[in-house]
């Protein structure tokens, strides 16, 4: 994927951010079109959208295509909250932001992405291939990057349960679930079982 995305064309990463967003963002984007960025695209949303925790965490209903983001030396995005509504002509409501990482966090100094939680400032700079999912809502930032190449793609999605909270409680439960569903059946796991699905028939809008 690097390879493929060394021979893309960049453009400023300013042309898709919003009006606020612009003041902050330094950072450049691969030029959308063609096969190889198609290819991309059907690598990074095919092992995505089939991963447990994307599915059961988020409970996704809409999720945009992907940008590819480069950050070089001096490069940065400052504290920021995503844009509540994103789309053309298909619009979505963006609860939950991905960043996905490309680059080995040997090949760049700098570049962890910082998000702003209720424990406080957590600076996240994981493996290549690896990715985080966290509330659009949330304050976030990337740290300027004083070494090397940070190639990132990254992607919104709509949950069909729009509470941060909410969502956080049904992966719980269904974690629970999880990990009893190998043991004998019993009352226990039904009501688990029974207050999850009725929790998301209470709380999903479709």
């Amino acid at each position: 994927m690097r390879s493929v995305l060394h021979q893309c064309d960049y453009v400023d990463g300013k042309l898709s951010a919003g009006i606020n967003a612009q003041k902050y963002k330094i950072n450049e984007e691969a030029a959308a079109g063609g096969e190889q960025f198609e290819a991309l695209n059907n690598v990074v949303m095919s092992r995505l959208v089939q991963h447990p925790v994307y599915l059961n965490a988020i409970l996704p209903v809409k999720i945009s295509m992907p940008i590819y983001a480069r950050y070089t030396s001096g490069m940065s995005y400052g504290y920021h909250v995503d844009d509540p509504v994103m789309g053309g002509t298909a619009r979505y409501r963006s609860d939950v932001s991905i960043t996905i990482f490309l680059s080995d966090p040997d090949d760049y100094d700098g570049g962890e992405l910082s998000i702003e939680t209720s424990y406080g400032h957590q600076q996240v700079k994981l493996p290549a291939g690896h990715a985080i999912l966290y509330p659009s809502s949330s304050r976030h930032a990337v740290q300027p990057v004083t070494r090397g190449e940070r190639l990132v793609a990254i992607a919104w999605v709509q949950s069909m349960v729009r509470s941060p909270e909410q969502r956080q409680i049904l992966f719980q439960l269904y974690q629970a679930r999880d990990q009893l569903s190998d043991a004998p059946p019993g009352k226990a796991f039904q009501h688990l079982d029974d207050s999850y699905t009725n929790l998301v028939r209470m709380w999903a809008e479709i």
